[in-house]
């Protein structure tokens, strides 16, 4: 894999990459005890936005991609030592901005879609010169 971006971030968050190739990425993540948000185990759906918006990170690839907005929609719960893959395709690019389509899986079944407007930036967001 040649991953461009957010390459400080930590995999047991946000998911450890298994496929990345131009325009597409997959990452795989399992639940943990930090994830958790009650007595029924319920992982807090912030992780798996993060997965989700990992995976459009690493299918644009751009050292510069930010994340402008996504629309997105939780469709199942996901619990404690559940194993969750992310799968994100770049559905179209205009300029500096591309849609990319992410779904996170847990085995066949859907827990998560959504679209995420990424842009990729001539210089890093924070960079002022």
């Amino acid at each position: 894999m040649n991953i461009q971006t957010h390459k400080k971030i930590d995999f047991d968050l946000c998911g450890t990459p298994i496929e990345q190739r131009e325009g597409f990425c997959s990452i795989a993540l399992t639940t943990t005890e930090k994830m958790i948000v009650d007595d029924y185990k319920l992982i807090h759906g912030g992780f798996v936005f993060g997965l989700a918006d990992h995976a459009a990170m690493l299918a644009v690839n751009d050292p510069n991609v930010v994340l402008g907005s996504a629309s997105v929609k939780f469709l199942k719960p996901v619990q404690l030592d559940e194993n969750l893959v992310a799968q994100a395709h770049v559905m179209s690019v205009s300029g500096k901005k591309q849609t990319v389509e992410v779904k996170v899986l847990r085995q066949s079944d859907a827990v998560f879609e959504g679209n995420f407007e990424c842009f990729t930036l001539k210089k890093h967001v924070l960079d002022k010169s």
